[in-house]
């Protein structure tokens, strides 16, 4: 079973940036779809970036488009998200998923990571 370890949450102001990482502890994984969710507080979990790993073809949720950046490191099987102008809206436990579809249905991706919490204060 493929395990994802994300990394990098933590409590930032409005307008600052912050590096999320997710490594897997398998490889052969990543010949699918990665993804990056979020869950705020009393809301449901929403998409917010997938990648297909093997062509780099990247979607972004509207609320994140333009802020963030998913990107992937085929020699390290990790994963990263790049968030930019952060906004007390950001605040969420981000989670890295795996998927065999480019899909943003929560559903359909079948590993998942135990989540990293970022705060954004205004």
């Amino acid at each position: 079973q493929v395990q994802l370890v994300e990394s990098g949450g933590g409590l930032v102001q409005a307008g600052d940036s912050l590096r999320l990482s997710c490594v897997a502890s398998e490889r052969t994984w990543r010949n699918v779809v990665m993804g990056w969710f979020r869950q705020a507080p009393g809301k449901e979990r929403e998409f917010v970036a997938h990648i297909m790993w093997t062509l780099g073809t990247t979607y972004y949720a509207d609320s994140v488009k333009g802020r963030f950046t998913i990107s992937r490191d085929n020699a390290k099987s990790a994963l990263y998200l790049q968030m930019n102008n952060l906004k007390p809206e950001d605040t969420a436990v981000y989670y890295c998923a795996g998927s065999r579809s480019f899909t943003t249905r929560e559903g359909e991706y079948d590993v998942w990571g135990q989540g990293t919490q970022v705060t954004v204060s205004s």
